[in-house]
């Protein structure tokens, strides 16, 4: 793995020495007969400290297959349907059954935006018992944020290998194939797919120049490529469905890379986090990792949050989230650990959804133990949540609103508290 320089900033790398031009993009000739291809995740014209981009030096050009149709099995991708403004809550996946990859593994959550005009966001859930063999995958809708929950996940990208735990994201780009192998049998976590700009680092104003996730904890895969000549079925998400074709020979064939457009790892336990050292509790923005904004300034099209370990030292204050209405509309999810705001039904890989308006915060349980605690310093351990928070309302799917893992019961926890007592 490379660190990335900067969130943005140019990178290079090369499987065989050689292999990358020098000093132009697309020669005439290309070292070894490679074939020259860029990648692009913005427009062409985009402003130079926005433009991402890369170019692929490829055995074979992509452009090199037969038709995509529509996908030949059931699947469980579709666009969000439902319209609610209920809160809602889900167990986890179950185990995948045999046989069961991460493509077939993916389920749609909820869905909000449009697609086709780049804007909004998906999220999806994954269990999978099996690892990809030639097979890809990849989105033309949006970038992949991939959150592992149970089974590290090796995932074999155009541009080289990503190793990825709980506790470890990946962000995989709009368009860039890839692989999913599961070194530990079985796998289950979350993925948010951005269709709006692109994710990057939020600003830090007041902050200063330190804090938060550090662009050089951004971890870019070195070139590796397969000289396989075997069938694969590519498999892309296009318009919120699936399509298939297939080629006579691996997809990873990219030899060597440059740009500012690549898979990257980071790892969560790297966050630095900020918080009060005095009163109140801090606004949820202070945890974004990183965010897709919108062209409302302040109001993202997607923010990735986390809630970590950290230390929780104000006086006299209520310190678990507290209760809230919201114009941005929250999914939050649960890697490992107890969330400090519910004291039961919130179970790691399992999930909420809390749309704009609706009011939420602690239950009745950690309420009552926030409000009774002798206030001191200590140290919430052993739990990662994290949040995907949206200026858009989420529209489940129909599978999210009648599958059984739906709990029924879950406007219950905000039921029993105590009327305030007035003079």
């Amino acid at each position: 793995m490379h660190y990335l320089p900067g969130w943005g900033n140019h990178h290079a790398s090369e499987a065989v020495a050689g292999a990358l031009p020098v000093g132009r993009n697309s020669p005439q000739h290309v070292p070894f007969g490679l074939y020259a291809e860029q990648l692009s995740g913005t427009a062409f014209t985009a402003p130079r400290h926005d433009n991402r981009r890369s170019w692929l030096y490829r055995m074979r050009p992509s452009a090199g297959h037969p038709p995509f149709r529509p996908y030949g099995r059931d699947t469980l991708i579709v666009a969000g349907q439902v319209d609610t403004p209920n809160r809602l809550r889900w167990n986890p996946l179950p185990a995948a059954g045999a046989g069961v990859d991460f493509v077939d593994g993916l389920v749609t959550v909820a869905s909000n935006g449009d697609i086709g005009a780049g804007t909004g966001c998906a999220v999806h859930l994954y269990a999978a018992s099996a690892s990809m063999v030639d097979r890809a995958f990849f989105s033309a809708d949006g970038e992949m944020l991939i959150l592992p929950q149970q089974g590290r996940l090796r995932i074999v990208t155009e541009m080289g290998v990503l190793e990825v735990a709980p506790l470890q994201v990946a962000l995989i780009p709009r368009g860039v194939r890839f692989r999913v192998e599961l070194p530990d049998g079985a796998a289950r976590g979350y993925v948010c797919e951005n269709h709006g700009a692109l994710f990057r680092l939020p600003d830090l104003g007041p902050i200063g120049s330190n804090g938060l996730a550090n662009a050089r904890d951004f971890e870019a895969p070195v070139a590796a490529f397969e000289d396989v000549e075997r069938p694969t079925r590519i498999v892309q998400k296009y318009g919120g469905t699936l399509w298939e074709s297939e080629l006579d020979h691996s997809p990873f064939d990219v030899v060597a890379w440059h740009g500012n457009l690549t898979p990257c790892r980071y790892d969560l336990t790297r966050f630095n986090t900020i918080g009060t050292v005095s009163y109140d509790h801090p606004d949820p923005s202070i945890f974004t990792v990183l965010t897709s904004p919108s062209d409302t300034p302040g109001t993202a099209n997607v923010d990735f949050v986390i809630f970590p370990p950290r230390w929780m030292v104000a006086e006299d204050t209520f310190r678990p989230p507290w209760f809230h209405r919201n114009v941005m509309s929250e999914y939050m999810g649960l890697i490992h650990g107890q969330y400090d705001a519910k004291a039961g039904g919130f179970a790691p890989g399992g999930g909420s959804l809390h749309n704009n308006m609706s009011g939420h915060g602690p239950d009745v349980d950690s309420w009552r133990k926030a409000v009774d605690a002798v206030l001191s310093p200590h140290k919430i351990e052993e739990s990662m949540a994290f949040m995907i928070e949206s200026r858009m309302a989420f529209r489940p799917t129909r599978w999210a609103m009648e599958t059984p893992l739906l709990q029924a019961d879950y406007d219950a926890c905000w039921q029993g508290f105590p009327k305030a007592r007035l003079p």
